[in-house]
C-alpha cells in the first residue's frame, strides 16, 4: 500500500497552531480526507481525522459533549468526573476517526504529508495558485447561488442599504421635507378639529384641513 496522492489546504491564521488540512489517497482508490497539519514543538506533524467523545445523560440518554455542564434535552446538571482519561491524566475529548494502528504507518504518513505540505508552502508564492484540495463547505452567497442562480446575490441589500421597519411600515423612519417651487419647504397645514354637536356620533373624530 502506496499513498499516491496528497492534497493540501494551507491555512493563513498568524499564530495558529493548525497549518493546514489534508486528503491523502491510497492505492488511487481509497481516500481519506480532513487529516491535519499542526506545527509542534519539533516540527510540523499529522493529526488523524477525529470527532468529539459524548456520554449519556444519566435522566434522559441524551448524547452530550463531555465538557457539556448540563444536559441539552432535559437540562439535567451532568458531572465532571465523566471525563475519561489518556495515559497521561488529561482528559480525552477526542478520538480517531481513521487512523494507523502500527509505527511504521504512521511514520509513512507522517513523511509524506509533511513534504508535500513545504512544497504546497513554495507553490503558495506563485502567482495564480489555487489549491487542489476539495473544500465541501459553503457560505451563504455560495448556496444561493447554487439555488437561485448569480443574480440571486444581487437582490439582498447590503445591511447599511436596508430600510427597517417601524410599526409594521417598511417605508423609513424619516423623510424628505415638501418643498416649494423656490426650495424653500412648504409650512405644514393646520389642522383643525370640528367640535361634534350633541348627538351627533363620531363628528370630529376625522382632521378636516383648513
Amino acid at each position: 500500500m502506496e499513498i499516491t496522492e496528497v492534497r493540501i489546504k494551507l491555512m493563513d491564521e498568524p499564530g495558529e497552531r493548525l497549518k493546514a488540512f489534508c486528503s491523502i489517497t491510497f492505492d488511487n482508490c481509497f481516500v481519506v480526507r480532513d487529516l491535519k497539519i499542526i506545527e509542534g514543538t519539533s516540527g510540523p506533524f499529522v493529526a488523524m481525522p477525529s470527532r468529539k467523545l459524548t456520554a449519556h445523560c444519566p435522566r434522559c440518554g441524551m448524547k452530550n459533549h463531555l465538557r457539556a455542564q448540563f444536559c441539552n434535552q432535559c437540562g439535567n446538571g451532568l458531572a465532571p468526573e465523566r471525563l475519561p482519561l489518556d495515559a497521561d491524566g488529561r482528559a480525552k475529548l477526542y478520538a480517531d476517526i481513521a487512523h494507523p494502528i502500527n509505527s511504521s504507518c504512521r511514520e509513512m504518513i507522517q513523511e509524506v504529508v509533511v513534504r508535500e505540505y513545504e512544497e504546497e508552502l513554495e507553490r503558495a508564492k506563485l502567482p495564480n495558485y489555487v489549491s487542489r484540495y476539495d473544500d465541501f463547505d459553503l457560505d451563504y452567497g455560495d448556496y444561493r447561488r447554487s439555488q437561485h442562480g448569480p443574480a440571486s446575490e444581487s437582490r439582498i441589500d447590503p445591511p447599511h442599504q436596508r430600510q427597517h421597519s417601524h410599526f409594521g411600515n417598511n417605508r423609513p423612519n424619516t423623510a424628505e421635507p415638501v418643498r416649494d417651487g423656490r426650495g424653500a419647504p412648504s409650512p405644514k397645514p393646520s389642522v383643525r378639529h370640528t367640535p361634534s354637536a350633541p348627538g351627533d356620533f363620531g363628528a370630529g373624530i376625522f382632521p378636516q384641513q383648513q
